[in-house]
């Protein structure tokens, strides 16, 4: 199968329609499927610029419109986590906003509101998913596993959308299997494409499937890699994903498992660029409410905790359910995440590993001892604002991309560094901010055992390894 695509920057995504208003007295429906009713793309954000005495604006669902009303967790103002300020642009102002976590009393969908556009935030994007080892392992682990199982061979297609820097898609070109990234970072595709990965920089959604369907260039594979969690109109992504899908093709969705979130107090995996969060109870839902059925599920480690759903059109006998979807599910539901009151209690989780950390931070400074961080990740930025910490407690971070290094991590302007940083300045103490790596971290730093050096975990408490 040859596939050709022409290099398109710029183009207006589906995300960009205008908020919605609810007055007193609209009615609300509270049914699951979204097909009984218009869908606007920005069903997530109610925010208007300005609102006369007589209106009222209220967040609804962004899935099945229901009314907002019960707070899942408040860890207060933070700003777009994935923004590295200069050391120029540290004598401007930064915008903050709410991280403010409702969960849905209808359909149980945890979610933010939407405060920025995908275009504002993704456009020219600061992460690059090649940065990590294990990350790389673990996708070339995915591509061999998606070969053998599904047959995938030169005659296939595999799309992945939000495919980053060709990560993953890399390892399909390399058996010979022709692949499409659709990435609408422009940066972030630009070095795909340098390494022979086709990429299409453009968001993804319902208008863009269409045009692949129209010209029968839909997928045998569908990759979509933590990007479940970052899309606003989660109506038009998911159609857009089955309109996609040849009729006997499969899906595959990996995201962090709310689940785990909550177990492990993963409180700083929430922040901007991820408008939802998913138990496996509410993805089947959204899914099914687009013609699409999982059939599979695994559970994997990376993100602190993930969940790989395999989907396929409903119509498609094909693939039977595996006795893991009912595995997962009742664990859901002996958790009570199948019901509203499973939700309560995490913000009190949050507030203690809050004072654990403030508790080792404030005790370390005391004592005169010298702490640093390892890594820049999106994650630092909610974790470092919800606990007040700024240079007072970490004096630097280090971190392995180019884009971040020589930069600061926003709102607090703690610097990032070179890794070299911490050889040369030996601190006592080093802050793994990307927890979720720490293994593969702790591997590469061990010489600050050396000089006594010791390394502290943030997630789920403060612990010093």
């Amino acid at each position: 199968m040859v596939f050709t695509v022409s290099q398109e920057a710029g183009l207006a995504s589906p995300y960009s329609e205008a908020p919605i208003l609810v007055r007193d007295g609209d009615s609300t429906e509270t049914d699951f499927c979204p097909e009984s009713r218009t869908i606007s793309p920005a069903m997530a954000t109610t925010t208007l610029p300005k609102q006369s005495s007589s209106q009222v604006v209220k967040k609804t669902c962004r899935f099945c419109n229901n009314l907002l009303r019960r707070t899942f967790v408040d860890l207060g103002m933070s700003p777009l986590c994935e923004t590295y300020p200069s050391v120029q642009d540290m004598h401007h102002g930064e915008m903050y906003y709410p991280l403010l976590v409702f969960v849905c009393e209808n359909c149980l969908l945890v979610q933010l509101e939407e405060f920025e556009t995908p275009e504002n935030i993704f456009s020219d994007y600061a992460y690059f998913s090649s940065y990590s080892d294990s990350w790389l392992k673990h996708c070339e682990n995915y591509a061999a596993r998606m070969i053998e199982r599904f047959g995938l061979c030169q005659s296939s297609f595999v799309v992945e959308v939000a495919s980053n820097d060709g990560y993953l898609l890399q390892y399909f070109v390399r058996r010979g299997i022709p692949v499409l990234g659709i990435e609408p970072a422009a940066n972030v595709a630009k070095v795909a494409i340098e390494k022979g990965v086709p990429s299409l920089t453009r968001f993804f959604g319902t208008q863009l499937a269409i045009e692949f369907a129209n010209k029968n260039a839909t997928a045998d594979l569908i990759v979509g890699n933590n990007v479940l969690a970052q899309v606003p109109d989660l109506n038009d992504f998911v159609e857009g994903l089955k309109l996609m899908l040849k009729p006997h093709g499969v899906l595959t969705l990996e995201f962090p498992h709310l689940l785990q979130l909550i177990e492990q107090n993963e409180f700083d995996t929430i922040y901007h660029e991820h408008f939802s969060y998913f138990s496996l109870i509410t993805t089947i839902r959204i899914l099914k409410a687009h013609g699409l059925a999982v059939f599979d599920v695994d559970e994997i480690p990376t993100h602190g905790g993930s969940l790989r759903v395999y989907a396929s059109r409903i119509e498609d006998a094909t693939h039977r359910e595996t006795p893991t979807v009912r595995a997962v599910l009742h664990k859901e539901h002996q958790h009570g995440l199948d019901s509203i009151n499973g939700y309560g209690g995490f913000a009190l989780q949050v507030k203690e590993s809050k004072l654990a950390l403030m508790d080792f931070l404030l005790t370390a400074a005391k004592e005169g001892k010298t702490v640093a961080g390892y890594g820049a990740p999106g994650k630092s930025a909610t974790l470092l604002h919800y606990c007040g910490i700024g240079k007072d407690l970490i004096q630097y971070t280090v971190d392995r991309s180019p884009y971040k290094q020589g930069r600061v991590l926003p709102g607090t302007h703690i610097p990032i560094y070179h890794p070299d940083r911490i050889s040369e300045t030996r601190p006592d103490y080093v802050v793994i901010l990307p927890w979720n790596l720490k293994e593969e971290i702790m591997q590469q730093l061990q010489y600050i055992r050396d000089w006594g050096g010791r390394f502290v975990v943030p997630i789920p408490k403060a612990q010093v390894l």
